[in-house]
C-alpha cells in the first residue's frame, strides 16, 4: 500500500514536471527531462529491491543485492555524497560499516551547505571592502584635486567611516575564511574514512563465509595420489614439515625479535627464494616492468593508497629522530602496493598512450597485524615481516574491468604452474576491502590445516586511490571529422586543437604471489610420507635442478 501511494506520487510529479518543462512561464531553470530522470529513478530505486542490479535506458540508479543502490558511474569524492546521499549510505550498510562512519557521510554533506553558505558570505564582506575601498579612494582623488581648499573637514566624517567599513569587512571575512578552513579539514578527516563504493557484482554479505565462489582449479586429491600418500598418511601443518628438514628456525628468531617472527635455513630458505626470482620471471616475461622501490614511505603516501588514517595501528612507524619522509611521520612498507603505486602520484598528468602502465616488485611487507592478535599464530601464515611479488597496474577507466581480471589472471597463472589447488573468490560486500569497489581472493588449499586460505587478493579500486594521490592521464585528443569544403578547411587550419582536460587514472593491485604462504602450500602440498619434499618442476631451475628436499639424516 505504502509503495502504490509513493508511485502515485512519483508519477504525479512526473506530469507536473513535464507540463511546466514547456511551459513558457515556468520559472524553474530546471529542465522536464532532469525531472523526469530523478522521477524514474526514485520508481526503480523503489520497486527493483529483489532483483539483480540492471539500468534503466536514461541512466538511472536501481536497486542491487537487495537494499544497495547501484553506483552507476559516481566516484566517491564530496559532490557525490552531497548530492548522492542515498547511494553513499546504502554502500556502507552494505559494507556493514559502523554507525560512526554513516554519521561521517552525513556530516560530510552537512558540512557542504554549511560552505556553501559560507563562502557567501565571505563573499559578501569581501564585495563590502572593496565598495568601501573605492569610495575610499575615491575621496582621496577628490582631496587630490581640490588642494589647497578648505573642504577636507566636509569629507573627514565620509571617509573615516569608509575606512571603518572597510575595516570591519574585512574582519568578518576572515572570520568567515577562518570558519571556511575549520569546516574544510574537518570534511576532509571525515571524508577520508569513507571507504569506497562497492561495484554492482559485488554480493551482499556479512562476512568471508558469504564470499561468491566464482570457480575452482585442480583438485586436493591431484597432488597425493601423484606422491603415492596412502590412506594412513596425514599431512603435517607446514612448519612441521619444514621443522623435519631443518629450515624452520621459530624459536630463535623469537628470541631476537619477538612473537610473530620466523627465521628459514637451508633449503627451505633457497626454495622461498627460488619461488620469488621465480614469481619476478614470470611476470616480466608477460610484460610487467621491475621496480626496486623504497621500504620507507611518507604518510602522504599511505594516504594515496588509503592505509591512512583508517590503518594506523596495523603499520610500523619509525620514530622521527631515526626518520622522517620530507618532514612527514615515515612507515615501513605493508605492501609493495604503496610505494609501486605512489611512482607517479602527484607529478605531471600522464598520457593515454602510455597506460596502461604494469608493474611488479619483490618486497619484504612489515605489518602490525594490531586486529588479529590470537588468530594464526602457528607457522607462516600470519606474521609481523613476509616476503611478497605485487602487481600493480595504473588503467584508463574503461579498460579498467578488462585489466583487472588479467592481472587476477596471471596470478592465477602462477598457481597452475606450481600445480597447487585453488579457487577463485569474489569477496562479498561485508568481507571487501577499504579501497576496493571489486575484488578477488585466491585461496589456496592446505592439506595439513584441510582448509582453503588466501594467497593472493586482486583489488580494482578504480579512481579512490587516484583522486587522494591527484593521480591523473590526459586523455588522447579526438580527431574530427575534416570538411571537404575549401572555406571550412581554411578555418580548421587556423584553429588549435584543444587538449583534452586530464582525469584520473584507475588503479589495480594485487599479489602475484604472496611468498610467504606459497611456501606454505609448496611444504604442505608437496610432502611425502618419508618426510622428504618434492620440489614443484618450474622451481628446479632455481634450485640448482634438484628436485627433492630431504632431512638431514637421509642426505
Amino acid at each position: 500500500m505504502k509503495n502504490s501511494k509513493q508511485l502515485v506520487m512519483i508519477l504525479a510529479a512526473a506530469r507536473v514536471a513535464s507540463i511546466r518543462g514547456f511551459s513558457s512561464s515556468s520559472s524553474s531553470n530546471v529542465p522536464a527531462s532532469s525531472i523526469l530522470r530523478r522521477s524514474s529513478s526514485s520508481f526503480f530505486r523503489l520497486f527493483s529491491s529483489s532483483t539483480d542490479t540492471t539500468t534503466t535506458k536514461d541512466g538511472a540508479a536501481v536497486v542491487a543485492n537487495g537494499s544497495r543502490l547501484s553506483r552507476g558511474d559516481l566516484s566517491l569524492d564530496i559532490r557525490t555524497v552531497t548530492n548522492e546521499l542515498d547511494i553513499i549510505t546504502s554502500h556502507l550498510k552494505s559494507r556493514r560499516a559502523s554507525e560512526e562512519t554513516i554519521e561521517a557521510a552525513r556530516r560530510v554533506a552537512e558540512i557542504q551547505s554549511q560552505r556553501v553558505a559560507l563562502i557567501k558570505e565571505r563573499d559578501g564582506h569581501l564585495n563590502k571592502r572593496k565598495e568601501a575601498s573605492a569610495r575610499v579612494g575615491q575621496i582621496m582623488r577628490q582631496r587630490g584635486q581640490n588642494q589647497g581648499d578648505d573642504g577636507e573637514d566636509d569629507d573627514s566624517e565620509l571617509l573615516e567611516k569608509a575606512k571603518e567599513e572597510s575595516t570591519k569587512a574585512t574582519e568578518l571575512a576572515d572570520e568567515a575564511e577562518a570558519k571556511l578552513s575549520e569546516l574544510e579539514s574537518e570534511q576532509n578527516t571525515m571524508i577520508a574514512g569513507i571507504p569506497n563504493l562497492l561495484d554492482d557484482r559485488v554480493p551482499d554479505g556479512e562476512d568471508e563465509s558469504q564470499n561468491d565462489v566464482v570457480s575452482t582449479w585442480g583438485s586436493p586429491d591431484d597432488l597425493p595420489r601423484e606422491l603415492e600418500w596412502d590412506d594412513s598418511f596425514v599431512p603435517k601443518w607446514h612448519d612441521d614439515v619444514a621443522l623435519n628438514v631443518g629450515g624452520y628456525l621459530a624459536e630463535e628468531a623469537v628470541r631476537m625479535s619477538g612473537s610473530r617472527f620466523v627465521a628459514l635455513s637451508g633449503d627451505v630458505a633457497r626454495l622461498e627464494r627460488a619461488l620469488g626470482m621465480y614469481f619476478l620471471d614470470r611476470h616480466t616475461e608477460g610484460g610487467y616492468t621491475e621496480v626496486s622501490v623504497p621500504y620507507i614511505v611518507s604518510r602522504q603516501a599511505l594516504e594515496g593508497t588509503s592505509q591512512l588514517p583508517k590503518f594506523q595501528e596495523d603499520l610500523f612507524a619509525i620514530t622521527p629522530q631515526s626518520h622522517t619522509c620530507n618532514g612527514q611521520d615515515a612507515f615501513l612498507i605493508p605492501t609493495a602496493e604503496v610505494p609501486v603505486t605512489n611512482l607517479h602520484a602527484g607529478g605531471d598528468p600522464l598520457e593515454e598512450s602510455d597506460l596502461p602502465l604494469k608493474y611488479v616488485a619483490y618486497t619484504p611487507c612489515f605489518r602490525a597485524e594490531a586486529g588479529s592478535y590470537g588468530r594464526d599464530t602457528k607457522g607462516l601464515i600470519r606474521t609481523h615481516q613476509f616476503n611478497k611479488v605485487e602487481l600493480v597496474k595504473i588503467t584508463t577507466p574503461e579498460t579498467s574491468d578488462a585489466e583487472h581480471e588479467q592481472l587476477t589472471e596471471d596470478a592465477e597463472n602462477c598457481l597452475r604452474a606450481l600445480k597447487l589447488p585453488y579457487r577463485k573468490v569474489r569477496l562479498c560486500s561485508g568481507d571487501v576491502g577499504f579501497a576496493a569497489r571489486h575484488c578477488y581472493d585466491l585461496e589456496v588449499w592446505l592439506p595439513g590445516a584441510q582448509e582453503y586460505r588466501e594467497i593472493s587478493s586482486c583489488s580494482n579500486t578504480g579512481d579512490f586511490q587516484a583522486r587522494r594521490m591527484a593521480l591523473r592521464y590526459r586523455p588522447a585528443p579526438v580527431k574530427k571529422e575534416t570538411n571537404n569544403n575549401e572555406d571550412n578547411n581554411k578555418k580548421n587550419k587556423k584553429k588549435k586543437a584543444k587538449k583534452p582536460k586530464p582525469v584520473f587514472c584507475h588503479t589495480i593491485n594485487g599479489s602475484g604471489l604472496a611468498v610467504g604462504r606459497t611456501l606454505v602450500a609448496i611444504l604442505e602440498n608437496y610432502q611425502k610420507p618419508d618426510g622428504t619434499i618434492v620440489i614443484p618442476e618450474v622451481l628446479r631451475p632455481y634450485m640448482g635442478g634438484r628436485e627433492v628436499i630431504s632431512p638431514p639424516s637421509s642426505k
